[in-house]
């Protein structure tokens, strides 16, 4: 039987240490279960002896990247035969080869990830770091931010973090305490209109709101520039328009697009509209079910399509 991994993520002083302590301390994990907790890198804030022993739990410690190896992890469970494992892993290390090592040893199951974010230092790393910052997003199931004041935009940082996976639980935790509360959303159109149009580069926002909460847009029209995807394997009266969206680098560049059927506009400009085609679309929103989505997400119907030029850049950012 494997043994159950949680699997800790985020820079120097995230507050990692203290949330795998805070875990060990949990009812859930108060069960007697032996566990092994391997630090990869070392903070200001230290474990707690007492919780350890409380928690009938070991500690072990990887220094170096490189050290951070199947071999090395099975000699550690083979001298500790823990029952669960929790590793807090190092911010400046490759996530996905620590995710191999860990599910290279046969014996480990990742069981949960979760990245740890520092809300007061969040914008630096974005800034100078965000290819590791989104690297850690991508394999992560939850991220928590801490140390949230009210005045944070926690809105345009929770679609910064889930640019690159939009299957992300994003949690807030305020600077004076736990307080997981709804955060509102700031949106560059007005909502109460019945037609919005769509700036350039208020695409990204607009299509994140969009996927999460397609019954906000049921029934509005939109008008927009996009560029289209149709391969020839597509069905008659069918595209995809949307924006390229660049989240870190140049090799994370991805096509953020929704279905959009043509049976209300000219057979004439069905056929003329051509894959990589930039176009201006005005279309309704409809919230129905669609197999792509597994449920109910956001169909556009068009009504007008024209083509358009290039903008000056073709690609949007979060």
């Amino acid at each position: 039987m494997e043994i159950p991994v949680y699997l800790f993520l985020g820079f120097l002083e995230s507050g990692k240490t203290t949330f795998i302590q805070d875990t060990l301390q949990e009812d859930y994990f108060a069960d007697g279960q032996k566990t092994l907790v391997i630090a990869c890198e070392e903070g200001e804030e230290e474990y707690d002896d007492q919780i350890l022993k409380e928690a009938n739990c070991v500690i072990e410690t990887i220094e170096d990247e490189e050290e951070f190896t199947e071999e090395n992890l099975k000699q550690l469970l083979k001298k500790h035969t823990p029952e669960r494992v929790m590793i807090e892993y190092n911010g400046m290390w490759n996530v996905a080869d620590g995710i191999d090592a860990i599910q290279d040893t046969n014996l480990l199951e990742l069981y949960q990830t979760i990245a740890l974010v520092d809300a007061t230092t969040f914008e630096v790393y974005m800034n100078n770091m965000r290819s590791l910052a989104v690297e850690m997003f991508k394999y992560s199931e939850m991220v928590i931010m801490n140390r949230c004041t009210p005045e944070m935009d926690r809105g345009s940082y929770r679609r910064l973090i889930r640019s690159g996976n939009r299957q992300l639980q994003v949690m807030f935790e305020m600077a004076d305490g736990y307080d997981d509360v709804p955060v509102e959303e700031s949106l560059p159109y007005n909502m109460d209109l019945p037609k919005i149009e769509l700036e350039d580069d208020d695409y990204g926002i607009w299509y994140m709101d969009a996927m999460d909460h397609p019954e906000r847009y049921d029934g509005k029209e939109i008008h927009m520039k996009a560029i289209v995807c149709k391969p020839p394997e597509f069905p008659k009266g069918l595209i995809i328009p949307g924006r390229f969206a660049m989240t870190c680098c140049a090799d994370d560049i991805q096509f953020l697009g929704i279905m959009c059927k043509m049976e209300h506009v000219k057979s004439s400009t069905m056929k003329s509209v051509k894959n990589r085609d930039w176009i201006m679309l005005t279309a309704k929103i409809v919230c129905e079910y669609n197999e792509e989505y597994e449920g109910k997400g956001p169909v556009l119907y068009a009504e007008r399509i024209e083509k358009a030029e290039k903008p000056e850049d073709d690609l949007i950012y979060f």
